[in-house]
């Protein structure tokens, strides 16, 4: 008897869990009914693992610092005042419909303006993009930032590392943002104590620890890659202080990277959101900074930058600006990313231009560190190549590179990858623009990786084994997780 009433006691808590989380996951505001139908599955699935994970990397919270700031609560800090712009000359964008409704979506949604009078350089691979950063930070007279998901003591991380070092012995203010995951071994090194013995002020983004648990959803990371020197150039892309050898994941190596030094108003925006992100992790308050007046370089690009987070107003951001992206689209897409796990509305809306003879073409390694997320972006290609999408598999190593250009005019480049990660949970910074010398040039090296890649042969992908098929329809159903 005392056997049963243990069981059922037992079947009783067990119900009420489930209960008590399948409501939870109900009632969350953020996130889309597939990740919700998703968790359920897999909590019903795999009971106690499946709640266990839910718990910990199910919500999004971040902290409380961050929740209040976004809520207002910090008002001292006022980030989002820009100094009077308005009236600079060339400042004022020249971007023609259909193109302007794009950025007139994001602006509804982002804390940053479209703004004219930018001087973009491109950085197509990592060499390039290095000797340009060390030159602009030994040239920096007041203050240097760095922001980067990933932070190697490898043969770049050092170079950087020096090149801070000099800044520093100069009277630079350094200031060095790593996040604390991607980071972790720079963070434990003897390149982190020698820099800071030497002046450079090195904070870990988004400490992570099983201690947080309880107030901080620990894999909810700070993948941005910002540089800003003296509040007049900047850097943003998907470069992370890393060799393209790649030391901990050497097999996938070289890494194909590519960022965009910037010069102008919008320098003013990555300032911010590198400042905001140093706040949320010191509570220094540097205000002063923003006040500086940029300048408007002639007959400069039309760009705008594009950031989303988790539980902000724009965290679906992103996703909606490449939908905007696809709609406008009248001739051309090409898009290159890591990772692909689109959500149903972004996967819809790259049909929808495929199937208007939009010529769209999705560029992907063809051999990706994670064989989940591989397995998972190749649940969708069958629906793709049905709809006339071009998909090309890079084999020149592990192309990492986040670019999209539309019909040689519109760009954006950055951090953010295509999948649900970036989409609605980790801190991203993307550039979106408009000019058609630049993405002329952005669309050359796309075109370079292209020549690099095979194209998937759609009759053959359709005759695919049904074990094959089976792997990556298992893995696809993890999309809406991923």
């Amino acid at each position: 008897m005392t056997h049963l009433v243990i069981l059922y006691s037992l079947l009783l808590v067990d119900i009420l869990i489930f209960i008590v989380l399948l409501t939870h996951i109900l009632l969350r505001r953020r996130g889309t009914s597939e990740t919700r139908l998703a968790w359920m599955v897999f909590i019903i699935l795999v009971p106690y693992l499946g709640a266990l994970i839910y718990l910990m990397v199910g919500g999004v919270y971040v902290g409380r610092r961050f929740r209040e700031f976004k809520k207002g609560k910090r008002t001292k800090l006022n980030f989002v005042e820009h100094p009077e712009l308005a009236d600079l000359p060339g400042i004022e964008p020249e971007t023609p419909d259909p193109y302007r409704r794009v950025f007139t979506l994001a602006e509804n949604m982002c804390q940053s303006d479209l703004v004219g009078g930018n001087a973009l350089e491109l950085k197509g691979n990592t060499s390039d993009f290095l000797k340009s950063l060390c030159d602009d930070i030994e040239s920096a007279t007041d203050t240097v930032h760095l922001l980067t998901y990933i932070y190697l003591t490898d043969s770049t991380g050092h170079r950087v590392g020096d090149a801070l070092r000099a800044a520093s012995g100069r009277g630079v203010t350094c200031r060095l943002l790593v996040d604390s995951l991607g980071s972790r071994a720079f963070l434990k090194s003897a390149l982190r104590r020698s820099l800071e013995a030497d002046g450079v002020k090195i904070v870990e983004a988004l400490p992570a620890s099983l201690w947080r648990i309880g107030s901080a959803r620990i894999d909810l990371r700070n993948h941005r890659k910002i540089v800003v020197v003296d509040n007049h150039i900047a850097y943003v892309g998907s470069q992370n202080i890393a060799d393209p050898a790649f030391a901990p994941k050497a097999k996938f190596a070289p890494w194909i990277d590519c960022m965009v030094r910037l010069r102008g108003p919008a320098v003013h925006d990555l300032q911010r959101l590198f400042l905001e992100d140093w706040y949320l992790d010191t509570g220094e308050v540097n205000k002063d900074l923003l006040e500086v007046v940029p300048h408007v370089h002639t007959d400069g690009a039309d760009v705008q930058i594009i950031e989303n987070g988790p539980e902000q107003i724009g965290s679906e951001t992103f996703s909606l600006v490449l939908q905007s992206c696809f709609h406008v689209a009248s001739d051309e897409i090409i898009l290159t990313t890591p990772y692909f796990v689109p959500d149903v509305a972004t996967e819809s809306a790259m049909h929808a231009a495929a199937r208007r003879g939009v010529e769209t073409t999705l560029i992907l390694p063809q051999r990706n560190d994670s064989r989940l997320v591989s397995l998972a972006s190749r649940s969708h290609y069958e629906d793709l190549l049905e709809a006339g999408v071009k998909i090309r598999h890079f084999t020149g190593g592990l192309l990492h590179a986040k670019t999209l250009t539309v019909d040689r005019q519109l760009f954006l480049i950055g951090s953010a990858n295509l999948d649900r990660r970036s989409m609605e949970l980790n801190f991203e910074a993307n550039m979106l623009g408009w000019n058609p010398d630049f993405a002329g040039q952005l669309r050359l090296l796309q075109k370079s990786y292209a020549n690099d890649s095979v194209e998937v042969d759609r009759r053959k992908w359709l005759d695919a084994p049904w074990t094959k098929r089976l792997a990556r329809n298992a893995a696809g159903m993890l999309s809406p997780l991923l």
